[in-house]
Protein backbone atom coordinates (compact mmCIF):
# COMPACT_ATOMS: atom_id res chain seq x y z
CA UNK A 1 0.00 0.00 0.00
CA UNK A 2 1.29 3.71 -0.99
CA UNK A 3 2.27 5.82 1.97
CA UNK A 4 1.33 9.04 0.46
CA UNK A 5 -0.83 11.73 1.73
CA UNK A 6 -3.19 10.16 -0.28
CA UNK A 7 -3.83 7.01 1.16
CA UNK A 8 -7.31 6.54 2.48
CA UNK A 9 -8.52 3.83 5.13
CA UNK A 10 -11.58 3.15 6.23
CA UNK A 11 -13.62 1.73 9.14
CA UNK A 12 -17.62 0.64 9.64
CA UNK A 13 -18.42 2.58 12.69
CA UNK A 14 -21.56 1.43 15.01
CA UNK A 15 -22.72 4.53 16.56
CA UNK A 16 -25.14 4.83 19.67
CA UNK A 17 -27.27 7.99 18.26
CA UNK A 18 -28.97 8.98 21.81
CA UNK A 19 -25.53 9.07 23.68
CA UNK A 20 -23.53 10.35 20.90
CA UNK A 21 -20.69 7.34 20.90
CA UNK A 22 -18.60 5.71 18.52
CA UNK A 23 -19.40 1.94 20.57
CA UNK A 24 -16.86 0.74 18.37
CA UNK A 25 -15.81 0.07 14.75
CA UNK A 26 -15.06 -2.51 12.43
CA UNK A 27 -11.63 -2.43 10.85
CA UNK A 28 -9.71 -4.75 8.56
CA UNK A 29 -6.01 -5.74 8.64
CA UNK A 30 -4.88 -1.81 7.20
CA UNK A 31 -6.86 0.26 10.05
CA UNK A 32 -5.11 -2.18 13.18
CA UNK A 33 -1.88 -1.93 11.03
CA UNK A 34 -1.88 1.75 11.51
CA UNK A 35 -2.78 2.00 14.89
CA UNK A 36 -0.49 -0.85 15.67
CA UNK A 37 2.19 1.33 14.26
CA UNK A 38 1.68 4.26 16.41
CA UNK A 39 3.45 2.29 19.76
CA UNK A 40 6.31 1.96 17.39
CA UNK A 41 6.69 5.85 16.77
CA UNK A 42 9.60 7.33 19.39
CA UNK A 43 8.05 10.38 21.70
CA UNK A 44 10.50 12.53 19.58
CA UNK A 45 8.57 11.54 16.42
CA UNK A 46 5.13 11.87 18.08
CA UNK A 47 6.36 15.20 19.37
CA UNK A 48 7.39 16.55 15.74
CA UNK A 49 4.42 15.30 13.73
CA UNK A 50 2.06 17.04 15.93
CA UNK A 51 4.29 20.21 16.42
CA UNK A 52 4.61 20.86 13.10
CA UNK A 53 0.55 20.26 12.69
CA UNK A 54 0.48 22.84 14.98
CA UNK A 55 -1.12 20.37 17.66
CA UNK A 56 -0.89 20.95 21.24
CA UNK A 57 0.74 17.71 23.42
CA UNK A 58 1.28 19.40 26.43
CA UNK A 59 4.92 20.84 27.28
CA UNK A 60 6.55 18.58 24.84
CA UNK A 61 6.78 20.83 22.41
CA UNK A 62 8.81 23.32 24.26
CA UNK A 63 11.45 20.44 25.63
CA UNK A 64 11.70 19.40 21.49
CA UNK A 65 12.30 23.20 20.66
CA UNK A 66 14.86 23.28 23.05
CA UNK A 67 17.19 20.80 21.86
CA UNK A 68 16.87 21.98 18.31
CA UNK A 69 17.58 25.78 19.52
CA UNK A 70 20.50 24.52 21.93
CA UNK A 71 24.28 25.21 20.51
CA UNK A 72 25.81 22.58 19.17
CA UNK A 73 28.89 23.97 21.60
CA UNK A 74 26.62 22.68 24.68
CA UNK A 75 26.35 18.74 23.46
CA UNK A 76 28.51 16.06 24.00
CA UNK A 77 31.29 15.38 21.35
CA UNK A 78 30.45 11.73 20.94
CA UNK A 79 26.08 13.05 20.58
CA UNK A 80 24.23 13.58 18.19
CA UNK A 81 21.06 16.05 18.15
CA UNK A 82 19.50 14.17 15.81
CA UNK A 83 19.28 10.96 18.04
CA UNK A 84 16.52 13.06 20.00
CA UNK A 85 14.80 15.04 16.98
CA UNK A 86 15.09 12.33 14.43
CA UNK A 87 14.76 9.14 16.41
CA UNK A 88 14.53 5.63 15.05
CA UNK A 89 11.76 3.32 15.25
CA UNK A 90 12.32 0.00 17.01
CA UNK A 91 10.20 -1.45 14.57
CA UNK A 92 12.02 -0.29 11.55
CA UNK A 93 12.03 -4.01 9.79
CA UNK A 94 7.86 -3.56 9.55
CA UNK A 95 7.02 -2.45 5.92
CA UNK A 96 3.49 -1.88 4.45
CA UNK A 97 1.76 -0.17 7.08
CA UNK A 98 -0.12 2.94 6.06
CA UNK A 99 0.63 6.16 6.84
CA UNK A 100 4.42 4.54 7.44
CA UNK A 101 5.75 8.01 6.94
CA UNK A 102 4.38 8.99 9.69
CA UNK A 103 7.52 8.33 10.93
CA UNK A 104 10.05 9.74 8.31
CA UNK A 105 13.20 8.43 9.79
CA UNK A 106 11.89 4.76 9.67
CA UNK A 107 13.59 2.77 7.30
CA UNK A 108 12.68 -0.64 6.10
CA UNK A 109 15.82 -2.28 6.40
CA UNK A 110 18.52 -2.26 9.38
CA UNK A 111 21.53 0.19 9.17
CA UNK A 112 24.74 -0.61 10.98
CA UNK A 113 28.17 1.26 10.83
CA UNK A 114 31.71 0.67 10.89
CA UNK A 115 34.79 2.23 11.32
CA UNK A 116 35.50 5.50 8.95
CA UNK A 117 39.37 5.14 8.82
CA UNK A 118 39.81 1.51 8.65
CA UNK A 119 37.95 -1.34 7.47
CA UNK A 120 40.56 -3.75 9.31
CA UNK A 121 38.92 -2.37 12.59
CA UNK A 122 36.33 -5.57 13.26
CA UNK A 123 33.57 -3.48 15.23
CA UNK A 124 29.83 -2.44 14.33
CA UNK A 125 27.43 0.14 15.51
CA UNK A 126 23.42 1.43 14.82
CA UNK A 127 24.79 4.69 15.48
CA UNK A 128 26.82 6.32 13.23
CA UNK A 129 28.03 8.81 15.88
CA UNK A 130 29.84 5.84 17.96
CA UNK A 131 33.79 5.92 17.95
CA UNK A 132 35.91 3.02 16.97
CA UNK A 133 37.51 1.70 20.47
CA UNK A 134 40.70 0.79 18.32
CA UNK A 135 41.56 4.51 16.49
CA UNK A 136 38.54 6.79 18.10
CA UNK A 137 37.63 7.40 14.59
CA UNK A 138 33.66 7.76 14.09
CA UNK A 139 32.35 5.02 13.17
CA UNK A 140 30.20 6.44 10.06
CA UNK A 141 31.05 3.99 7.09
CA UNK A 142 27.41 2.75 6.35
CA UNK A 143 26.75 -0.90 5.95
CA UNK A 144 23.41 -2.69 4.68
CA UNK A 145 21.86 -5.41 6.41
CA UNK A 146 20.51 -8.20 4.71
CA UNK A 147 18.40 -11.04 5.94
CA UNK A 148 18.67 -14.36 4.78
CA UNK A 149 16.15 -15.56 2.59
CA UNK A 150 14.59 -18.23 5.16
CA UNK A 151 14.77 -15.68 8.42
CA UNK A 152 11.37 -14.32 10.78
CA UNK A 153 12.68 -11.14 9.34
CA UNK A 154 12.25 -11.94 5.80
CA UNK A 155 9.20 -13.31 6.02
CA UNK A 156 7.51 -10.37 7.45
CA UNK A 157 8.77 -8.05 5.52
CA UNK A 158 7.41 -10.33 2.54
CA UNK A 159 3.74 -10.64 4.48
CA UNK A 160 3.54 -6.70 5.27
CA UNK A 161 2.50 -5.01 8.55
CA UNK A 162 1.73 -6.41 11.79
CA UNK A 163 -1.36 -8.41 11.88
CA UNK A 164 -2.38 -11.27 9.43
CA UNK A 165 -5.39 -10.32 7.01
CA UNK A 166 -7.76 -13.20 7.64
CA UNK A 167 -10.33 -11.37 8.96
CA UNK A 168 -11.90 -8.56 10.20
CA UNK A 169 -10.74 -6.71 13.69
CA UNK A 170 -13.33 -5.02 16.32
CA UNK A 171 -11.53 -1.46 17.42
CA UNK A 172 -13.44 -0.05 20.69
CA UNK A 173 -13.77 3.49 21.25
CA UNK A 174 -10.77 3.33 23.78
CA UNK A 175 -8.82 1.58 21.04
CA UNK A 176 -9.11 -2.07 22.73
CA UNK A 177 -7.96 -4.29 19.73
CA UNK A 178 -9.88 -7.83 19.31
CA UNK A 179 -10.74 -10.52 16.13
CA UNK A 180 -14.36 -9.75 15.38
CA UNK A 181 -16.99 -11.97 16.95
CA UNK A 182 -20.76 -11.67 17.45
CA UNK A 183 -19.82 -12.65 21.12
CA UNK A 184 -18.04 -9.70 21.61
CA UNK A 185 -20.29 -7.10 19.59
CA UNK A 186 -23.57 -8.21 22.60
CA UNK A 187 -21.11 -8.10 24.94
CA UNK A 188 -19.91 -4.70 24.45
CA UNK A 189 -23.96 -3.86 23.52
CA UNK A 190 -24.23 -5.15 27.03
CA UNK A 191 -21.67 -3.51 28.71
CA UNK A 192 -23.07 0.20 27.26
CA UNK A 193 -26.61 -0.81 28.49
CA UNK A 194 -28.00 -0.76 25.01
CA UNK A 195 -31.45 -2.13 24.86
CA UNK A 196 -33.24 -0.98 22.01
CA UNK A 197 -31.18 -1.52 18.50
CA UNK A 198 -33.07 1.22 16.90
CA UNK A 199 -30.46 3.77 18.27
CA UNK A 200 -27.63 1.97 16.69
CA UNK A 201 -26.67 3.83 13.29
CA UNK A 202 -23.93 2.08 11.08
CA UNK A 203 -21.51 4.60 9.46
CA UNK A 204 -18.68 3.80 7.47
CA UNK A 205 -15.73 6.98 7.75
CA UNK A 206 -12.14 7.10 5.18
CA UNK A 207 -9.77 9.14 6.61
CA UNK A 208 -6.24 9.99 5.56
CA UNK A 209 -3.24 11.86 7.04
CA UNK A 210 -4.99 14.63 8.48
CA UNK A 211 -6.96 12.18 10.44
CA UNK A 212 -4.27 9.84 11.06
CA UNK A 213 -2.54 12.59 13.15
CA UNK A 214 -5.73 13.43 15.16
CA UNK A 215 -6.18 9.88 15.92
CA UNK A 216 -2.54 9.82 16.83
CA UNK A 217 -2.89 12.95 19.13
CA UNK A 218 -6.50 11.86 20.53
CA UNK A 219 -4.72 8.40 21.36
CA UNK A 220 -2.57 10.49 24.29
CA UNK A 221 -5.44 12.50 25.69
CA UNK A 222 -8.69 10.43 25.22
CA UNK A 223 -10.28 7.49 26.36
CA UNK A 224 -12.99 7.92 23.70
CA UNK A 225 -11.04 8.20 20.57
CA UNK A 226 -13.09 7.70 17.94
CA UNK A 227 -15.79 9.68 19.12
CA UNK A 228 -13.68 12.23 19.57
CA UNK A 229 -11.73 12.29 15.97
CA UNK A 230 -15.50 11.24 13.89
CA UNK A 231 -18.10 12.24 15.61
CA UNK A 232 -18.20 15.64 14.54
CA UNK A 233 -17.89 14.78 10.84
CA UNK A 234 -20.78 12.26 11.18
CA UNK A 235 -24.86 13.28 10.20
CA UNK A 236 -26.43 11.43 13.01
CA UNK A 237 -30.17 9.77 11.70
CA UNK A 238 -33.20 10.27 14.09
Amino acid sequence: MTTSEETKLSMKLLIDTTARKVLFAEAEKDCVDFLFHILSLPVGTVTKLLKEKEMKCGCLPNLYASVENLNDKYIQSNQCKDILLEPKSSAGNITSVPFLLLNDVLTSQKTFYCCSNSSAHFTVSDDPSALCPTCRCAMSRNLTYVAPPDSNEAKAAATGGFVKDVMTYMVTDDLVVKPMSTISSIALLNKFSVRDIAVLQEEVVSFGMEEALELLKASFESKTVLTSVFMSRIKVEK
